[in-house]
């Protein structure tokens, strides 16, 4: 009899062993360089590597302001972090099923028939550990250690996206702002030059078609400055939200400052899966799922599980504390479970399909991380070939536009010329200061690809 139960534990542990077979676990291949000329991979950088003030190169005191102000109010930040401390309380509670448990209690009973009736009376403490044979309750306190871990990773993940989204909501008002000044600037332009055509229009010196050429000119740009003042509003109010305040209570102060773009030199993107806490936090995620499949798989083994009780119990209150009524008890119980109708092998089932779904998530983790360090290097060099470009279209521009008004104080070119001449300067000049914005949002996108700091 002996020999048989043995052979059938035995059976059964090598069953739950054996229940399911390794992830299928593809790494995703890492190219040895990328589509950019000079920027290369290598050996990353450790996880845990400080992702730093990286905002602070720019310089801009109001842009500091904005980011602190949202460290200590953000919503989104707060949301995260909570999340962080239930992960944490999760993990004390899978931390305390390791260790014994200890508890008092008192009960008071009074009971009988017709006639006949009876009290009783106990003060005692219980004293309960399992052993964790099959290392259950260790791989659920691992498994919890992980989920806390990632939800680490994702509050650092969301303060990182926050710093970007706030950078560059505040460098696009910046733009707008400039691009805004240029087109009021070109709208005063026209009204003077309106006010002197009006007065030659009633001598008699300029036509009719001049004057409404140059009223709808000006009409148009003075739209299009109106157009450019909303924009600045809805970004300003965009840049309250994102840094925890109400929308009415931000005024930001206008500043002629441009902004500089930082020198990210190349081969930073060999620290990209590193550095980047979304894709560590996915990392994590997938550790952890593989330990719940860990703890389901042990589901098939045995439990052992030791009790102790002592304490007094008496049928009288005033004999409760006397030596005679003291009572003990020791026990162990072994548990092994032999058929649950399938319970068993669909947690395993559930709990490796969550890792697989875990894996997934990370390979795609990876693959949109590198396509992010792709995009922005992409962009970045596309707007280097526009900003060349178009400082020469605007210095002809404006070339052009001096000498139109040249001729057309000699008489020589007729004022519409001249028209025509500045309204293709502001068109070249705001081009170039759109890709001058353009060029800060890819490098600030580049920052938020690479997981922050390159410092």
């Amino acid at each position: 009899m002996n020999a048989r139960l043995t052979a059938l534990l035995a059976a059964l542990v090598l069953a739950g062993c054996a229940s399911t077979a390794p992830l299928n676990d593809t790494p995703v291949a890492t190219p040895t360089a990328w589509k950019a000329e000079g920027w290369t991979t290598a050996a990353p950088a450790a996880a845990a590597q400080a992702r730093g003030a990286w905002w602070q190169v720019f310089a801009d005191a109001q842009l500091d302001a904005l980011i602190q102000q949202a460290e200590a109010q953000s919503p989104t930040l707060a949301q995260a972090a909570a999340r962080l401390a239930q992960a944490q309380a999760l993990l004390g509670s899978a931390r305390a099923a390791q260790l014994p448990s200890l508890g008092l209690n008192a009960a008071a009973q009074r009971a009988g028939t017709a006639g006949q009736a009876a009290s009783g009376f106990a003060l005692g403490a219980q004293l309960g550990y399992e052993i964790d044979l099959s290392g259950r309750l260790r791989g659920a306190a691992d498994a919890a250690r992980l989920d806390a871990l990632a939800q680490a990773q994702l509050l650092q993940s969301t303060r990182l996206l926050l710093q970007a989204d706030i950078a560059q909501a505040y460098f696009q008002l910046r733009a707008t702002e400039r691009e805004h000044q240029l087109v009021r600037d070109t709208a005063a332009s026209y009204r003077d030059a309106l006010r002197l055509t009006e007065r030659r229009v009633l001598a008699g010196e300029a036509a009719e078609l001049e004057l409404a050429r140059l009223r709808s000119e000006a009409a148009g740009t003075d739209a299009e400055a109106a157009q450019l003042a909303q924009r600045r509003a809805l970004l300003e109010n965009l840049l309250a939200l994102l840094s925890g305040q109400p929308a009415s209570s931000l005024k930001l102060e206008g500043s002629a400052a441009v902004a500089q773009l930082p020198a990210i030199p190349p081969g930073l993107p060999s620290t990209l899966l590193a550095r980047r806490p979304d894709v560590a936090a996915a990392q994590t995620q997938l550790l952890a799922a593989q330990a719940r499949l860990g703890v389901a798989q042990r589901a098939w083994l045995p439990q052992l599980a030791l009790t102790a009780q002592g304490g007094l119990a008496s049928a009288d209150l005033s004999d409760l504390l006397k030596g005679a009524a003291r009572s003990w008890s020791l026990g162990a119980l072994f548990a092994l479970p032999l058929f649950d109708g399938g319970a068993r092998q669909a947690g395993v089932d559930g709990a490796r399909a969550q890792a697989e779904a875990a894996l997934a998530t990370h390979r795609q983790a990876v693959l949109v991380a590198f396509k992010d360090v792709e995009d922005q290097l992409a962009t970045l060099s596309g707007l280097r070939q526009q900003q060349l470009a178009l400082a020469e279209a605007v210095s002809a521009a404006e070339r052009a536009a001096a000498l139109s008004a040249a001729r057309e104080r000699g008489g020589i070119v007729a004022p519409l010329e001249r028209l025509d001449a500045q309204r293709s300067a502001l068109r070249q000049r705001r081009a170039a200061l759109q890709v001058e914005a353009a060029q800060v949002q890819a490098t600030l996108g580049l920052v938020r690809a690479l997981g922050g700091s390159w410092g």
